[in-house]
Formats: structure tokens, C-alpha cells, sequence
């Protein structure tokens, strides 16, 4: 499916390989080594498609277009080398993180220079709307990152402080990429406004299936990895299912997921609580009804190929495996 959502701008994914790697470069020998490593196990690259196909669909995509795309692939990247030192993940896209690799300080280093390169390109192209717009994004995923910690810590989370928070942390990302192809097209600002709602629907039906995949079998032997749950975070599903049990039970499932240590046992209780109480149910049509809303926006913009990829974008969202 992902061939067939970037058939129209597969020409300028090819070009925008180039530009990105780029502007990874750096004098010094080190930086280069992990710049280079971390090119080449680039993931599917799903946020420049999204800003090349938001500016398509808006008009032309433009110089102003690569920039855009550049500056939110490259703060991602840094994203994800910076969650990976926080989480102490040693594995990132089947191989070794960068802090596996190299430490966690030259990772935080590394993070930090990623995240320069990205505001340097809005500077060197003088592209200050741009900036504006990633800015946000940045402030909002830190924001959204601490609020999650803050409430967890507290087993404070319903669903209404679950919905702010990853609108903050993921969905703001893909609003940006939305919003930064569309200004990249010199639309006007009711546009602007149109594609960052579509973003934000996006977003949230993203993180939704995220969090869904917890509750999923997983490799060989099929259970699933309950990895927010040994991190104590509380998603939907779980959120949904406390609101439903009893008092009892409530405090039980909360004492469990309270512990330091978790066996397997422990997730594997807490994985079929969530199920009985229909969680993983109320997730999954939660975030199609979001799907659908995003589906709906897109009504708004005329019939072509890039609505068309942007629409199978939002299919693809809801139904990928990984």
C-alpha cells in the first residue's frame, strides 16, 4: 500500500533522499559515522510523504516543500535518538540504537545536532513560517511527553487527559507536516487551518493504533508485550477498562501495574483485564470514528491523485501491522 500512496510524489521522495542526507553532513569524522548510520536504517520516511502529498494537494511543491519535509524528518530523527536514550532502548528499526552504539551522551549530542540541522534549514531558506510551525510541534511533543510522565506517576490519566496528551505528543508532528506542506504551496490560511485539522485527526488515530499493538500477540510465541504497561503508562484501552470494573478490581489492576518489576504473568493479568472489560473494542472504534472525521476533512479538497494517496494514508494508519 505505502508504493501506491507515494506513487505521486515518488519522483520528489527520490530527490528529497538526497537533500536530507545532505543536510546530515558535518566536519566532524564521529558525527558522520552516526548521521550515516542512522540514514541508513531510515524508516519508511511516512512525515516528508505526508508534507509533499499535504502540498500537492494544496497546489505545487515547491523548493519551499523540501525544506519543509527536511526540517520535520530531521527533528523526528532526532525525537526518536532522544526517546530512545530516556527509555534506555538498546534496539531501534531491527538494529542497535545510537546509544547502544556510542553511549547515551553522544546520543543526547547527536539528538541535539539533528535538531539544529533543522532549524538551520528554515534559517539558511528563510523560511520563518516554517520554523513557526515545527517550533510548536517541538514545544507541544516535550509538553505532551512530561504531561504523561506527570499524570502516570499519579495514575491520574482518563480519557480525556489521554486525548491532550497524544495530541501533544504525536499528533501535533503530523499536523506539522500537514500544515508546513500546505503553507510550502502558498495557500491561504482557511487551507492552512484544514490540512492541521486533518493532521491532528491523523495523528490521533496514529498513536491510537500504537498503543493497540500492546495488547497484540507479538513474535514467536504470540503474546503480546505489554510495553506501556512495564512502562506504567495508561492508554485507552486501559483507561476504558479501569472506568468499567469495579472498585476491587480497580485497585488490584492498579497495584500490578504499580510494581517495579513485572513478570510476565503480571502483564498477561493486566492484558486480559483489559480485554474483558472491552478496551481493546472501545479503542479500535474510537479511532476509526477519528479516521472517518479525517476522511471527512479531505471531502473538503478537490478530487486528484494526491487526495487520493492521502486518503489510503488514512487506511493505511488504522490497518498497518506494525
Amino acid at each position: 500500500m505505502l508504493d501506491q500512496i507515494k506513487s505521486p510524489v515518488n519522483e520528489h521522495m527520490q530527490k528529497f533522499e538526497r537533500f536530507f542526507k545532505e543536510n546530515m553532513n558535518s566536519d566532524i569524522s564521529l558525527l558522520n559515522i552516526i548521521t550515516n548510520y542512522i540514514y541508513r536504517r531510515k524508516g519508511k520516511q511516512l512525515r516528508p510523504m505526508l508534507v509533499f502529498l499535504s502540498a500537492g494537494l494544496n497546489g505545487e511543491i515547491t523548493q519551499s516543500t523540501y525544506v519543509a519535509a527536511g526540517m520535520i524528518e530531521l527533528l523526528h530523527t532526532a525525537t526518536l535518538v532522544h526517546d530512545d536514550v530516556v527509555d534506555e532502548a538498546y534496539e531501534r528499526r531491527g538494529g542497535f540504537s545510537v546509544n547502544a552504539l556510542w553511549r547515551s551522551k553522544v546520543a543526547v549530542l547527536v539528538g541535539d545536532f539533528l535538531l539544529s540541522r533543522g532549524l538551520l534549514i528554515s534559517i539558511e531558506h528563510n523560511s520563518m513560517d516554517l520554523l513557526r510551525e515545527m517550533s510548536k510541534a517541538v514545544k507541544d511533543m516535550s509538553e505532551g511527553e512530561l504531561l504523561q510522565i506527570e499524570r502516570s506517576r499519579k495514575m491520574n490519566i482518563d480519557e480525556d487527559a489521554y486525548f491532550e496528551i497524544i495530541r501533544m505528543k504525536t499528533a501535533s508532528l503530523l499536523a506539522s507536516c500537514c500544515v508546513n506542506g500546505a503553507i510550502s504551496a502558498g495557500v491561504p490560511g482557511e487551507k492552512v487551518e484544514l490540512m492541521r485539522s486533518f493532521g491532528l485527526k491523523l495523528g490521533l488515530a496514529f498513536q491510537m493504533r500504537d498503543d493497540l499493538f500492546d495488547y497484540q500477540p507479538k513474535g514467536l510465541i504470540g503474546k503480546p508485550t505489554g510495553n506501556d504497561i512495564k512502562e506504567k503508562k495508561l492508554t485507552l484501552p486501559l483507561i476504558y477498562a479501569l472506568k468499567q470494573a469495579t472498585p476491587e478490581e480497580r485497585r488490584s489492576i492498579r497495584k500490578l501495574i504499580l510494581k517495579e518489576r513485572k513478570k510476565n504473568s503480571t502483564i498477561e493479568t493486566v492484558v486480559d483485564f483489559v480485554k474483558k472489560y472491552g478496551g481493546i473494542e472501545y479503542t479500535t472504534n474510537a479511532m476509526l470514528r477519528i479516521q472517518h472525521e479525517a476522511l471527512d476533512i479531505l471531502k473538503a479538497f478537490p478530487e486528484s491523485e494526491y487526495r487520493n494517496s492521502l486518503e489510503l494514508f488514512t487506511e493505511y494508519i488504522v490497518n498497518r501491522k506494525v
